[in-house]
């Protein structure tokens, strides 16, 4: 289980996926006062989460195109709890295959399709931040935050230019 903000019940948490080596400064500034930052694979580079670890503590997952002995150390699931909130973060959604709402999971965060999304199934929110750098299907470069306040999940994407 990944290293969790204390304090409050009320929480920020940056999400972001498939920066595929590149962490453009406009990820900086959305993360900036970020509680932790949730990466949700296809990092391409450990640098990568330096960078983010010095915001914030981040909780990253393997994704599809991390190799290497430094990508091997990353799990390809991630559970994050936060206060009452409990996350669970994976990199391709398609590998999903727990019953998240059985499981207790507020919400499923991944990325791999390069495009925002942001869905609602049995009461557990589904969050796909998109890519920081190579967004497809004419969406734009997009990160997400995550408002948790007192168990309540406020998600919102941010484009980036």
């Amino acid at each position: 289980m990944a290293e969790k903000p204390t304090g409050s019940d009320s929480h920020l948490i940056g999400v972001v996926s498939d920066t595929h080596g590149r962490l453009p400064g406009d990820v900086l500034t959305a993360f900036k006062g970020v509680d932790m930052i949730i990466h949700a694979g296809d990092i391409d580079r450990p640098a990568i989460l330096e960078t983010l670890g010095k915001i914030a503590p981040v909780a990253a997952v393997r994704g599809n195109m991390d190799r290497g002995p430094w990508a091997d150390k990353l799990p390809l699931t991630e559970v994050v709890e936060i206060g009452r909130t409990i996350l669970y973060v994976l990199h391709d959604p398609c590998t999903l295959d727990l019953e998240p709402d059985a499981a207790g999971f507020s919400a499923v965060i991944s990325g791999h399709t390069h495009r925002p999304a942001l869905e609602t199934k049995n009461g557990v929110l589904f969050l796909n931040p998109g890519s920081a750098v190579m967004p497809r299907f004419n969406t734009p470069p997009c990160v997400a935050l995550i408002r948790i306040h007192n168990g309540s999940l406020e998600p919102q994407f941010i484009e980036l230019s």
